[in-house]
């Protein structure tokens, strides 16, 4: 890791850097810190690519798909910001060197042993990420790091953003913009043909082959590149030295032609299917070692810059002869001759435009610049502040979660809905029993009715007393169950418009009473609950990139959200119309007939809409908890 310089930034969205990791084709990358103080690489776009608009609209798609993709074997990508000036994504660090680190500098090419397991786990980690619907499509040495528990593969799903800014521009737009690393592209890349999850297993194979000989299998680029891309395409790889299954499997990986490349579930019945005991020399182990002590030993350079100033983190200044210093940023310092105090501790920042990466803005002066005088909220933006704002915390004041919500009295109060919503559930599950029971009764009535003829009056049926008390009866009991039912889900509902105030503080549509109101304001109650709901639903999940509250970008995976609106809606208007007139009060069989179908129809909207409601407060619900919790 090297140290931050003058022109990066402090901050990027939530997350303080320490240091920088490294550079590509396509930004850099830094090592940081989040507000719960989970270490994280942050990975900065290039201002370049950030010009570009089919960029970032690949970039976000890609992103997206990379969330899904499992961590056991892999970097998760726990955080983005595609809107921003420049785009970022922030995934789980790994406390571990890269595979080129291990072979070109710490200890050589790995025995078999070590190249059977890390062929296991790369297998894993390609089968995770292609299951998401993405090809890695720079599977080199670098962007394998090594762990204790197997290899675990980094960048994957980005470079195909890239990949398309490139070819729209009409080819490298710079140096660095290939997609793939030479020595390391399959042949399809090279020609510029379509890119397939065979792409990756050629790219394994390579992988491989470095890993047990220390080489790459198609020499290195001292003659040119041109020549290099050209023995990929044209020439067999230098497989000297191996022998066994381990060279059968990397020469497969290594065909020419995609279609005679293994596939991955042929290459997990070929590989050791999991990596158990300890896969490494000890040699390497020793260097893992160093590198979860040096992560340990990465301290924060704002909070050195605060130690030095002093115990509160007040910035110094230049001291004079009677000890007194006045400091040019916030505050006052003190000090017992002349000397320059230390800068003041960078709080994050306030607005998401203040620059690039969000960076923090300078602490205005007279104002300590302590931790606790700033708490902020998700996304990067402030949360609401405290009465007066004194800088020192609300007594009793603990932190719920990393993204704003705070039991103190100056916010939104957090609290779990699931007390409000065991019981919600449980009324919609009798409701869901009542609309059954109701429907099928509707729909005898209707194929009872059918024996008269439309001229008729339902009273000329012979049970047309008894088939009225028990409908009678049944719209009695069901005004008993979905008026306490409506009740609860309105509390409900409004509980997680309070969380979700709390979670992403000043991101949301109308005020926090309408949770509560809009579902009995006329023609609003069309409308405005499914805004609201929107916002709940995107401040209530894991930050989705490029999510954008007020009616901007909608989050991904909003179906059963959706669903259930259009259902409760259809249900909502059958049911009003349906209010106007009942079977038994009609003059013939054949109004009446039409009644019972409008019923028939809103109570199978109604079923549906009743299990999907039930579907949506467990799912809102376990997402609140998790945020509160601070499990995502």
């Amino acid at each position: 890791m090297e140290r931050l310089e003058t022109g990066d930034p402090r901050w990027i969205g939530g997350y303080r850097l320490l240091g920088r990791l490294g550079e590509g084709g396509m930004g850099r990358v830094y090592l940081a810190r989040s507000e719960r103080g989970r270490t994280v690489a942050v990975k900065a776009v290039r201002s370049e690519l950030a010009r570009q608009p089919d960029f970032r609209r690949r970039f976000a798609q890609e992103i997206t798909a990379a969330q899904r993709v499992g961590a056991t074997w892999t970097a998760p990508v726990l955080d983005a910001d595609t809107e921003a000036t420049e785009p970022w994504v922030a995934t789980g660090y790994i406390a571990g060197p890269s595979l080129t680190e291990v072979v070109d500098r710490d200890y050589g090419p790995l025995p078999d042993h070590s190249v059977r397991a890390l062929a296991t786990g790369l297998v894993k980690a390609l089968t995770a990420i292609h299951a998401a619907g993405l090809v890695h499509r720079d599977l080199k040495p670098s962007n394998v790091l090594i762990t204790i528990d197997g290899p675990r593969v980094i960048d994957f799903g980005i470079a195909r953003a890239l990949d398309a800014t490139v070819q729209s521009s009409g080819g490298l737009t710079r140096t660095g913009a290939v997609i793939g690393s030479p020595g390391f592209m399959s042949p399809e890349q090279v020609r510029g043909e379509t890119v397939t999850t065979a792409a990756d297993v050629f790219c394994l194979g390579a992988v491989l082959a470095y890993a047990a000989t220390g080489r790459m299998p198609f020499g290195t680029a001292d003659s040119g590149v041109h020549a290099l891309l050209f023995r990929i395409a044209e020439e067999e790889p230098d497989l000297g030295g191996l022998s066994g299954p381990l060279y059968e499997l990397i020469t497969a990986c290594l065909a020419k032609s995609p279609a005679q490349r293994p596939t991955l579930e042929q290459l997990t019945a070929r590989t050791d299917g999991q990596i158990t005991g300890t896969w490494l020399p000890g040699e390497v182990l020793a260097q893992l070692g160093r590198h979860a002590v040096q992560l340990l030993d990465s301290e924060d350079p704002e909070a050195q810059a605060a130690t030095a100033a002093g115990p509160l983190g007040f910035p110094g200044g230049t001291g004079n002869g009677d000890g007194n210093a006045n400091g040019s940023g916030s505050g006052t310092g003190s000090g017992a001759g002349n000397g320059t105090g230390g800068a003041p501790a960078t709080p994050p920042p306030s607005s998401p435009y203040h620059s690039a990466y969000h960076s923090p803005p300078p602490p205005s002066h007279g104002v300590p610049a302590t931790p606790s005088s700033y708490q902020p909220g998700p996304y990067g933006y402030p949360q609401r502040p405290w009465p007066g704002q004194s800088g020192v915390a609300p007594t009793g004041y603990q932190p719920v979660n990393a993204y704003g919500g705070r039991p103190g009295a100056g916010g939104p109060r957090v609290q779990s809905p699931r007390s409000l919503a065991t019981p919600t559930w449980a009324l919609l599950a009798v409701t869901l029993v009542w609309m059954v029971a109701h429907f099928f009764y509707v729909a005898h009535i209707d194929s009872t009715l059918d024996d008269l003829p439309t001229t008729y009056s339902p009273r000329d049926h012979s049970d047309f007393s008894g088939m009225r008390n028990v409908s009678q009866l049944l719209d009695a009991l069901g005004l008993v169950i979905i008026l306490p039912t409506a009740l609860l889900w309105v509390l409900w509902f409004g509980r997680l418009r309070t969380n979700a105030e709390a979670f992403a503080p000043g991101r949301l549509r109308y005020e926090p009473g309408l949770a509560y109101g809009v579902w009995f304001i006329p023609v609003c109650n069309f409308f405005m609950p499914k805004q609201i709901a929107n916002d709940i639903w995107s401040a209530s999940r894991p930050v989705p990139p490029g999510a954008w509250y007020g009616g901007g970008k909608a989050p991904a995976q909003r179906g059963l959200l959706n669903g259930w609106w259009c259902t409760w809606v259809g249900w909502f208007f059958l049911s009003f119309l349906g209010s106007w007139e009942n079977w038994y009060d009609d003059p013939t069989v054949e109004g009446a007939g039409e009644t019972l179908s409008v019923a028939i129809l809103g109570d199978l909207l109604g079923i549906a809409c009743g299990i999907l409601a039930i579907l949506l407060v467990l799912r809102l619900t376990r997402l609140q908890d998790d945020r509160i919790a601070g499990r995502v």
